[in-house]
């Protein structure tokens, strides 16, 4: 193996437990339109599942209102912060891995504003070289066009690169990079 010059961290549920602060921000926005939605039922059905697909699954098709209940489930993300919790031994490690040169990204589907409110909110800012979201790529995870782009912008290979990821999309898309890869289980 070559000398690791990039890591590549999945956000949500690899470097960050954000379940619970996504399901409570998802309920409380769904219930201002009339939808019923336990906790238990968002993480054992939609937690990982991009907006538009989670919003399609519950009966939401209007891309316009779409994008509005988006915008609330932001707002009212921060009211939930008090339940992240921080994968500490593997931030530790890049902070290791970053004073020795290596470069750190987040590479994630989940929607900028929610990442870097949570980083805002955990002090993370500082401990990151980039952050490419779902919304920087035209084919997002299983697709391994996200983790690829941050490569080309790195001037790494694959080889040079590894990624950590918790979901079966991510863990394809990992494949699909070449690069190795860690599942994380929090």
């Amino acid at each position: 193996m070559r000398e690791i010059k990039l890591i590549l961290l999945d956000f949500d549920g690899t470097l960050v437990d954000t379940r619970r602060a996504n399901a409570l921000a998802y309920i409380a926005t769904l219930a201002e339109v009339g939808i019923t939605l336990t906790e238990d039922e968002y993480l054992a059905r939609y937690f990982g599942v991009r907006c538009m697909e989670f919003m399609r699954a519950v009966g939401i098709n209007d891309e316009a209102e779409v994008r509005r209940l988006r915008q609330r489930k932001v707002e009212l993300y921060p009211n939930y912060f008090d339940s992240v919790r921080l994968n500490q031994p593997l931030w530790d490690w890049c902070q290791m891995m970053r004073k020795m040169g290596t470069h750190v990204w987040i590479v994630s589907t989940g929607h900028i504003d929610n990442i870097t409110n949570v980083m805002r909110y955990l002090k993370l800012d500082s401990g990151i070289d980039g952050i490419i979201s779902g919304d920087d790529v035209a084919k997002p995870k299983p697709y391994p066009d996200a983790f690829l782009k941050v490569m080309e912008l790195e001037g790494v290979t694959p080889e040079e690169s590894i990624i950590f990821e918790d979901s079966e999309v991510g863990i394809e898309a990992a494949q699909r990079s070449g690069a190795p890869y860690v599942r994380i289980k929090m």
